[in-house]
């Protein structure tokens, strides 16, 4: 059974950039994803680790204590690394310069942009929540010159590595490079991640699909027409409605077992609400490689151009047929 370093360097042929900087890269998330999978499994146990942290992110979303761990423990870990030159974090109203070290060998090239923890409200009722990354090469190419904004703007279609880390009945790290989509499961009692999920791909045949329908009044027409098509005793359907609302468990769970995932704009959030370039890029990376379709519900999100970095969009993801049913019903109701 391969550990994710054997699997890397088994693979290396097929990472265009330098493997020694992968393997630092992951060295960091591994480190930080082990921090916080010990802090979620003694939550119950400790209120220093639950509850509100009595501050607000950028967004305007109340801080739980586990956010701002998660947030401190993976900036920390990517500066010990010296292979990161940029962070921009979900929780970080500005992004965060990594300054070289004057021995370092390394070009600190890297830029990536993290959620911490996805569906941090679960935190208090045991539900599986996440970490959601992603990984570019710094557009200033020259080391000499400090990074601008324009360096974190950049679309999706030009990540190099993507994943998400999700803490649940086990801890599972899945990524891509490029070349397919594979899952790592933590084994507590070494600290180390094996290969378990090789070349995952969404299955045939739809069987689920993931949206709050609490928030149905204030869906477009195309939205609520096609829950209604979900619903029919026809042909293959009605379909399974699932939703946990943490995006990193939901998507997990579509992947595997074949489902849609819709987070749309409301009457309230008619821009959306999932952060394009910490959550959906990152996911529309990952749904692409595994046979999927993720799209905005006209346009394909890795070709969105980000304007800022907190930027918000409608976000649908999944097996393509379902995905491409969708968009029809947008196209004809909305």
């Amino acid at each position: 059974m391969y550990t994710l370093g054997e699997f890397i360097i088994e693979n290396r042929e097929k990472f265009f950039y330098s493997t020694e900087a992968l393997l630092r890269l992951f060295s960091s998330i591994k480190l930080a994803a082990k921090a916080i999978n010990k802090e979620v499994n003694k939550a119950g146990l400790t209120e220093e680790i639950i509850g509100s942290s009595g501050f607000t992110n950028i967004q305007g979303e109340t801080q739980q204590k586990l956010d701002q761990f998660a947030h401190k423990a993976f900036i920390e870990s990517f500066k010990s690394r010296n292979v990161v030159c940029g962070i921009a974090s979900e929780e970080s109203k500005d992004f965060i310069i990594i300054e070289k070290e004057k021995e370092n060998l390394f070009q600190n090239k890297y830029i990536v942009l993290i959620d911490p923890l996805d569906g941090s409200s679960n935190i208090d009722v045991n539900i599986p929540i996440g970490t959601i990354f992603s990984v570019y090469i710094r557009r200033n190419t020259s080391i000499q010159m400090d990074l601008t904004i324009e360096d974190f703007l950049q679309k999706g279609n030009k990540q190099i590595l993507a994943g998400y880390i999700i803490y649940g009945s086990s801890t599972i790290l899945v990524f891509t490079t490029g070349n397919g989509v594979h899952g790592f499961t933590l084994d507590p009692s070494l600290g180390t991640f094996y290969l378990s999920h090789p070349n995952l791909h969404f299955p045939k045949g739809e069987k689920i699909y993931s949206i709050n329908e609490g928030n149905y009044a204030i869906f477009p027409d195309g939205i609520k027409n096609f829950i209604k098509y979900c619903q029919e005793k026809k042909e293959n359907r009605p379909y399974t409605a699932r939703y946990i609302g943490s995006l990193v468990g939901d998507f997990h769970r579509n992947m595997i077992q074949g489902g849609i995932y819709i987070y749309p704009k409301t009457v309230y959030f008619p821009c959306g609400k999932l952060r394009l370039l910490y959550e959906c890029n990152p996911m529309a990376f990952l749904t692409e490689q595994a046979g999927g379709k993720a799209s905005d519900g006209k346009k394909r999100i890795l070709d969105i151009q980000p304007m800022n970095l907190h930027q918000r969009t409608p976000f649908i993801c999944g097996p393509m047929k379902m995905v491409s049913k969708l968009e029809e019903f947008i196209r004809n109701y909305d």
